[in-house]
């Protein structure tokens, strides 16, 4: 994966070969939670994004010490090499990359493939629920380098930052507020922030969902007019299909200056007094 700005992926054959490491813990986190109790690979371990990596009241993260204890609790310490995989293209575990980034650990990578992907091709998965004795994990203070607020967002409307759209065209131009299946979700308004580029995220990866080459992806924001040395703001509906695009643009392609905003249109189509724009 050298054409890649860092070392973050792995592919399938080398986490295949290492499922016995006790230096790496294997994370699970999918769309769907129950797929994990029906298969997932040898000694991972399952998060549901929502009962375990949301505050239980408030649309929010856990607080740094509820998610140390989260990790530390499953048997995940501050010195364990943390490998992340999911279904939908990896859109949660990638959003728990972010996750993870934003409270300081370090050693995460994340599976060139979804769960669909390592279970067509062959690859040994079990039933059986994986436990590991509990661990020290202490998050460090929220890195807000790569976490967009909505007072932000507000602020890049006018100015230099791009601001990047990952939703589907039809979410983009107002056509429909959510996806399918998602409809009692659905913010006020439909349609998009006003300045926003639309790059859906699904651009960035193959049928497979791998992701596409350094050089393809660098064409892609490139000629979406991402690209260009301004500080990046990606958002969607809830900051999964985002945090899939920041780690594109800030892990594999190297913009320093990119941040995800989880508040995403969920809240900002919901805002009162903020700008709103429909069509293409």
């Amino acid at each position: 994966m050298s054409d890649y700005a860092k070392d973050v992926l792995v592919e399938a054959e080398w986490l295949e070969q290492r499922l016995n490491d006790q230096s790496i813990r294997i994370v699970e986190v999918d769309e769907n939670p129950a797929l994990y109790a029906q298969a997932h690979i040898p000694g991972a371990i399952g998060f549901d994004w929502k009962q375990d990596l949301q505050d239980p009241l408030r649309r929010d993260f856990l607080d740094a010490q509820a998610f140390g204890e989260l990790f530390g609790g499953r048997g995940i310490s501050n010195d364990h090499t943390i490998v992340l995989y999911g279904d939908r293209s990896n859109w949660f575990a990638a959003y728990t990359y972010w996750y993870l980034k934003y409270y300081g650990h370090q050693k995460v990578l994340l599976l060139n493939g979804p769960r669909e992907k390592w279970i067509s091709d062959g690859r040994p998965t079990t039933a059986e629920m994986s436990g590991y004795p509990p661990a020290g994990f202490m998050a460090q203070p929220g890195d807000e380098t790569i976490r967009a607020r909505r007072d932000e967002v507000l602020e890049a409307i006018d100015a230099p930052t791009r601001l990047v759209d990952v939703r589907s065209p039809a979410e983009f131009t107002g056509e429909i507020v959510s996806p399918s299946g998602y409809e009692q979700e659905g913010a006020q308004r439909a349609g998009h922030i006003p300045s926003a580029a639309s790059v859906p995220w699904s651009q960035a990866v193959n049928d497979d969902g791998t992701f596409k080459s350094a050089a393809e992806l660098r064409d892609l924001y490139t000629d979406k007019g991402v690209l260009g040395g301004e500080d990046i703001i990606a958002y969607c509906r809830i900051g999964e299909r985002s945090a899939h695009t920041w780690f594109v643009l800030h892990e594999l392609l190297g913009q320093d200056r990119v941040k995800n905003y989880d508040g995403s249109w969920t809240e900002w189509g919901s805002l009162v007094g903020v700008p709103v724009a429909t069509g293409s």
